[in-house]
């Protein structure tokens, strides 16, 4: 009797060893990684084009990109000016479009149309406008189409 209660003693033992070893090496697992990082600021990036033609799904001849946070960046010829504009309007693309006051173009139908699509500040875009030819374009009020 003695044998059979050190064995069940000893096979307690080993299995309570085991059960420990296998918790630490639980715990020894790494973290999961977050799902997502959170930045300190909004995202603001977005693609530009000009095309030729009166629909978003023109024949596109330019298209740039701008991100504005944390600092401007991207292939906009001015990307620094053209945040700074983005944030004056609050991202209200129609501000941006319109066309400076006192400003002459001839009545041609030659339609040229801008884009912009991607984020701003956190909120989805998907932004179209059609000029009414390549004189009302260039005299929009922001240079942010001006690429």
């Amino acid at each position: 009797m003695r044998y059979i209660t050190g064995g069940i003693a000893l096979g307690s033992a080993l299995a309570l060893g085991s059960l420990v070893a296998a918790g630490t090496m639980a715990t020894a697992a790494p973290a999961p990684k977050p799902a997502a990082q959170h930045s300190l600021y909004a995202p603001s990036a977005l693609v530009l084009t000009i095309g030729q033609g009166d629909s978003a799904s023109a024949g596109i001849q330019r298209a740039v990109t701008l991100s504005c946070m944390p600092t401007p960046s991207g292939t906009h010829p001015d990307a620094r000016d053209a945040c700074a504009q983005l944030r004056q309007a609050d991202g209200k693309f129609d501000e941006l479009t319109a066309t400076k006051a006192g400003t002459y173009c001839t009545k041609e139908w030659n339609p040229v149309t801008v884009t912009a699509t991607g984020v701003w500040e956190g909120q989805r875009v998907n932004y179209s406008h059609t000029f009414g030819n390549p004189c009302m374009a260039k005299a929009a009020k922001s240079t942010v189409f001006s690429f």
